[in-house]
Order: structure tokens, then C-alpha cells, then sequence
């Protein structure tokens, strides 16, 4: 039967980590913060809680990938230390709404941006006389929907031609991202004064619901970087590679993201990024008018881009691991012969993640699986601890470091979220745990049928 191949190096696999986590939160998530703390210090420390939080993660994670080097990362994880039924609903719900609908979201994102350029993106193509639309009404087809339909299409093929091809272009990308927002945070800095202490966001949240409020933005801007070990099994020399990738890629992030809010402060007052929603336009356009929100569009499209690509990349291999163990359609299983990639499973979550663009749908579902997604996402993390005792037998080149403190840091905030989270969203949260549910008649059918499928 044929195997996926080992072809991503070190860079490859740390431009996934930075290239996939950078997409357009950056741009967009400090106007929700500082309207949640107030003040631009308490902003920044939310920035870095929330990168140590992460780094947590990636310390945990390393281990875990290193000692468990298999296509699907937090599915291997869940399965080896709770059991098949816990990493198939992380499966289930990273193939039908978590990673689809984070798909669908930043394809809509880049058109949106494209749009400042091409305004007949916005404009209605056609419209689907159904009542499938927002409050059952007729669901108008916009042209930029169809645009970034095709370009989900246009990266799902480029990386069934192979992860060497689809890592090559995650590279380049993720450079070309990372230099133009150099540029923006050297406009910031060096372009104009300001005080990052001057005032504060007049009428904010405040106090511990609105430091997590504020920190569930910023958590949000960090999603993506445990993305790298769901293609475990094609790193190169995994043991070494995926530690560092995961480490030093968190790490980068965490740097880019508080210089670039440095920027911001640098020019702008607390109050006027509490009043748009396009914070790096604003301060582009503050210091060289509109040629520079011009060239911030430019790079969110570059930056949303690799995240994309990225996502494609990564989330596939999650039901390609779910059907390769019989807990999902066995036709996700298959290999491409010729170039070595989960082809089918790769064409099926770009075609389904169209099918949420177009529909609208995706972020409500989102906001739905934000709970659910979280108790996976810490159960993850507690699993390097449950399987130093339940497997001490599986080796282990990396061991976290800071064990047990870093895992149990990233579980009780992962907790505390939970909470807040419940707080503030009881009907959604409650939601996303029926909307997850569904996937039970579907994991005892796939488990009766298992053996002959095997």
C-alpha cells in the first residue's frame, strides 16, 4: 500500500507554523482587545500570556509529536491516551466545521481585502431562489465567493501534486509575509511618534472578563500552531525537526505579533484603535496616506495566503488518519501512487469547505465548536502527562520542558477559558457540544464495521 513520504525539512515545517498561525488576526484583533482591557499595558500583557500560553502548547506538543510522528497530530494524541473515541471526535470535528470552516473563513478574507482593488468582488454574481440563506431568505452568490472558491480549489490541487510542492510554496510565502510586515512594523516605529502609554480605551470591558475576553482574541490570532504536527508523518527526521519547528516557529510568532503592536500604539491612541477595525490600515495610512493602506490590503492578502495554504496542507491529513484507523470513509485513506499525498482526502475538505463559504454559514458554526474544540484542545495537552504513565515505553528524543508545570499551565488556563467562555455563550456552547454529538451514530457505525475494513 502507498505511504506518505517524509519530504519536509525543518524550514517547511516551521513555515507552517508561522505561515498558518499569521493570517489576518493580527490586522484585525487588537481593535477587539484594547476594547475589552482598556489599557495598551494590560493589551500587551494579554499579547504575552497568550504567546506563553502557546508556547506551552508547543512545548507539550513537541514531545508528544516527536514520540507519536503520525498524520493527524491531535487525533494520534487523543486516540493513544484516552482511546479511539476521543480523537474521532476531534476528527469529526476538525473535518466538518473546526478546519473547514477556518478555511472557508480566510478565503473570504483574502477576496474581502482583494475587494479594496477589484470592487466588482462585492457585487452579486447570482442569486439561489431556495430559502437557504441568512433567516431562510433567497442566498445571494457574490463574485468574490466564487473567486475564493476557486482559489481553495486552485491550492487544494497544487498540494495533491505533493508536500515537497505545497511545502515549497508555504515557504516562499510565509518569507514574502513575514518581510512585508517587517515593512509595516518599520513604518510604525520609525515613522512617526507617538506614546504607547498615552490614555486608554474609554468605556472597556475591564477587569478578569475582559482579560479573557481580550485573550480569547489573541488566542485566536495564535490558532494554528500545533497545525504542523498533523503532517507528522511527513517531516523529515521528525524527532528533531518537529520540536524545533514547533518551538522556534511559536517563538517568532510570539516576537512579530508584539512588534507589531508596538507599531500600532506607536502611532496610534488607544481610543482610535478602539475605533477601527482595520488598525494597520489606519496607521499605514496615518504615516504615508493611502498608497500605504493600499500595501497593507497587499500584505493580508500575502499573510491570509499562507494560512491558507497552509491549512489546506495540514487539515487534510486529519481524516486521512481517521479513515486510516476505520473510523471515518475509507476512501480518505487512499494514497496517491504517483505523488504520495492523501489526494482524495485532501479535494474532499477543499470541496466541503467551498460548500460553507458559499452557504455563509462558517463562522457561526465556528463560534459553535470554540468550547468543544477547547476541552479537546486541553485534553490534547494532559495527554503527554497521561501517557508518561500509560505508555512510559514509547520513546521519547524530546521531553517538555518544564514538565509537569508548562502542560498543567496550559490545561488550567484551557479550563479558566472554558469557563469564561461558557459564561459569556451558554446557548452556543451548548450547541457546539449537541453539534459534535452528531458524529456518534456515525463513530459506532465506523467501529462495528472496523474489522473487515481492516
Amino acid at each position: 500500500m502507498t505511504q506518505l513520504r517524509r519530504d519536509l525539512g525543518l524550514w517547511g515545517a516551521a513555515s507552517i507554523v508561522v505561515g498558518t498561525v499569521i493570517g489576518s488576526g493580527i490586522f484585525l484583533v487588537p481593535n477587539t482587545m484594547i476594547r475589552e482591557v482598556g489599557s495598551p499595558w494590560i493589551l500587551f500583557a494579554v499579547w504575552i500570556f497568550g504567546g506563553v500560553l502557546s508556547l506551552a502548547g508547543a512545548l507539550t506538543y513537541a514531545e508528544l509529536a516527536a514520540m507519536l510522528p503520525e498524520a493527524g497530530g491531535e487525533y494520534n494524541y487523543l486516540r493513544e491516551a484516552y482511546g479511539p473515541f476521543y480523537g474521532f471526535l476531534y476528527g469529526w470535528t476538525q473535518m466538518w466545521v473546526a478546519k473547514s470552516g477556518s478555511i472557508a473563513t480566510l478565503a473570504t478574507g483574502f477576496y474581502l481585502y482583494l475587494a479594496n482593488f477589484r470592487p466588482e468582488l462585492s457585487t452579486v454574481a447570482f442569486v439561489i431562489p431556495l430559502p437557504i440563506g441568512p433567516n431562510f431568505s433567497p442566498l445571494e452568490v457574490r463574485s468574490g465567493q466564487l473567486f475564493a472558491i476557486g482559489l481553495i480549489l486552485a491550492l487544494g490541487v497544487l498540494n495533491w501534486f505533493g508536500v515537497k510542492v505545497g511545502g515549497g510554496v508555504q515557504i516562499g510565502v510565509t518569507i514574502l509575509k513575514v518581510v512585508l510586515i517587517g515593512g509595516i512594523i518599520g513604518v510604525g516605529v520609525f515613522g512617526g511618534s507617538g506614546a504607547t502609554t498615552a490614555g486608554a480605551f474609554v468605556g472597556a470591558t475591564g477587569g478578569a472578563t475582559g482579560f479573557f475576553a481580550a485573550l480569547v482574541a489573541a488566542l485566536w490570532a495564535y490558532d494554528g500552531w500545533n497545525n504542523v504536527s498533523m503532517v507528522s508523518s511527513e517531516v523529515k527526521n521528525p524527532q528533531r525537526n518537529l520540536p524545533l519547528a514547533l518551538i522556534y516557529g511559536t517563538a517568532a510568532v510570539i516576537a512579530i505579533y508584539l512588534a507589531t503592536n508596538f507599531a500600532y500604539f506607536h502611532i496610534l491612541s488607544p481610543a482610535e484603535v478602539g475605533q477601527t477595525d482595520r488598525v494597520a490600515a489606519t496607521m499605514m495610512q496615518r504615516v504615508l496616506g493611502t498608497w500605504g493602506a493600499n500595501a497593507v490590503s497587499i500584505a493580508a492578502m500575502v499573510s491570509i495566503f499562507a494560512a491558507l495554504n497552509g491549512s489546506i496542507l495540514t487539515g487534510s491529513r486529519v481524516p486521512y488518519a481517521l479513515a486510516r484507523d476505520g473510523y471515518f470513509f475509507r476512501r480518505f485513506a487512499f494514497v496517491n501512487e504517483a505523488h504520495h499525498t492523501p489526494g482524495f482526502s485532501i479535494l474532499a475538505l477543499s470541496a466541503w469547505s467551498c460548500v460553507l463559504l458559499l452557504s455563509g454559514q462558517y463562522n457561526q458554526l465556528l463560534n459553535l465548536v470554540i468550547f468543544p474544540s477547547w476541552i479537546l484542545y486541553g485534553m490534547a495537552t494532559a495527554a503527554v502527562i497521561v501517557l508518561r504513565r500509560k505508555r512510559p515505553d514509547l520513546p521519547r528524543p524530546y521531553r517538555t520542558l518544564g514538565y509537569p508545570v508548562v502542560p498543567v499551565l496550559f490545561v488550567l488556563v484551557a479550563v479558566l477559558l472554558l469557563y469564561f467562555t461558557l459564561l459569556k455563550s451558554p446557548r452556543e456552547s451548548i450547541l457546539g457540544l449537541v453539534l459534535i454529538a452528531a458524529g456518534l451514530p456515525f463513530y459506532r457505525y465506523w467501529k462495528r464495521q472496523r474489522p473487515s475494513s481492516r
